[in-house]
């Protein structure tokens, strides 16, 4: 017996379980991402780097544009050229640019029944737009802004991008503009960096150390017992080094007010039945860990978990029990074959011989890794509502057809 027929005679039932089960599964599923999005308002992918979730944040908008008309935006977060290219776009940035989908009805025969909008995340412009929304008058925030901390502080805080992003998805949805929003989370070392973000703002500017830092500013006796103290530090670290911190801390919690009403409804509308999070991740180790985390935690935050989306999935067909009858009938005839194909591709018979078996047995070895990748699709998808698989792609997607024959798989 070839070692492609006996090993596929030990692995091959669990692997048919395993196909049978992901069957059954799918066949209980009630809904698709195209009937998931036709009832929210904001849809949030989340998940690791490298996954593939700014493109499929912009499918899921083209889809929605293209199929449920009314206006949608997607807010992408430092997305890589080639998509504002897909997108038909020179460039995009904080303020909304209208996508030309018309061009889908002269390259794919598509009338679009709505519009598209992009925008891409400017931090620095969002924050100079929240001060200015929250500061207590013009003088304060020009103030603000002037400060030489400003932008170092705003740039470098922890979870400022975090915050900012969902920030931004506020403003957006409560806007009116908008019938859906899909936003691309920001990449980060911790994907529910921007579900914490929120709240930790909100604790900042009622924390001991935002009171420490603006004391001296405040109080003249604190000021005059630390003046050896700032006298020296001014020395070291430049004039009046402590006195350009408390002032901006002083100012920016005069804004506490806003920053925390802001922050707590930034916290409800990620928690609001109309929003809606989509997880994105590839079937390789470590994205798939942190998919399976992300999962438990929004379940655990009682957060909408709407969609599995699986990038780079190999094909269901290499699962396919007449397909490894025919590996395995390769592999054992490959010499017999070989003699008659050796003069149609002008090679020895036995070059074609060992071709013949390595694509047998490659095959075999795609079969098993595609039988582990289903047995992770059952267990990742055990709990979304609806789980989509995207298999690998010829190429990048650099049009807007391209983004269509994206959005079309996760449409199914």
């Amino acid at each position: 017996m070839s070692p492609a027929r006996r090993e596929a005679s030990t692995s091959g039932s669990s692997t048919e379980q395993v196909v049978a089960s992901a069957t059954t599964l799918s066949a209980g599923r009630i809904g698709t991402i195209d009937q998931l999005l036709s009832a929210k308002e904001i849809a949030i992918t989340c998940g690791s780097g490298g996954v593939g979730k700014t493109t499929t944040a912009a499918a899921l908008a083209v889809m929605a544009a293209v199929h449920h008309g009314g206006r949608v935006l997607v807010l992408t977060v430092d997305p890589a050229k080639r998509l504002a290219n897909a997108l038909g776009l020179a460039a995009f940035g904080n303020d909304e640019t209208e996508v030309p989908l018309a061009a889908l009805a002269a390259g794919a025969g598509i009338r679009p029944k709505g519009k598209l909008v992009a925008a891409m995340l400017d931090t620095k412009q969002s924050w100079d737009d929240l001060v200015r929304l929250h500061a207590p008058d013009a003088t304060t925030a020009q103030r603000i802004l002037a400060n030489p901390l400003y932008d170092n502080i705003t740039g470098r805080f922890v979870q400022s991008h975090d915050y900012i992003a969902m920030e931004r998805l506020y403003e957006l949805h409560s806007s009116g503009r908008y019938d859906l929003v899909v936003v691309d989370t920001p990449p980060s070392r911790n994907a529910l960096d921007f579900l914490d973000a929120p709240a930790r703002m909100a604790e900042f500017f009622g924390s001991r150390l935002l009171r420490w830092l603006t004391m001296p500013y405040r109080s003249r006796l604190v000021t005059f017992a630390s003046k050896p103290f700032t006298q020296v530090a001014d020395r070291i670290l430049g004039s009046q080094f402590l006195g350009d911190i408390a002032e901006f801390f002083t100012l920016l919690q005069s804004m506490e007010s806003g920053f925390v009403t802001r922050a707590n409804e930034v916290g409800r509308i990620l928690a609001d039945r109309r929003t809606t999070f989509v997880v994105v991740s590839t079937l390789e180790a470590s994205p798939a860990h942190e998919a399976a985390f992300l999962i438990d935690e929004l379940g655990r935050r009682s957060l909408h978990l709407g969609a599995l989306v699986l990038n780079k999935v190999l094909p269901s067909t290499l699962l396919d029990p007449a397909a490894q009858r025919a590996a395995a009938a390769l592999d054992e005839r490959a010499e017999i074959l070989a003699a008659e194909l050796a003069p149609l591709a002008g090679a020895d018979p036995a070059q074609v011989g060992r071709v013949l078996v390595e694509l047998a047995r490659s095959f075999h070895d795609l079969r098993l890794a595609a039988g582990r990748e289903a047995e992770q699709r059952l267990e990742l998808g055990a709990i979304p509502e609806v789980t989509v698989s995207v298999p690998y792609l010829a190429g990048d997607v650099h049009d807007l057809n391209g983004l269509l024959a994206i959005g079309s798989r996760l449409w199914q």
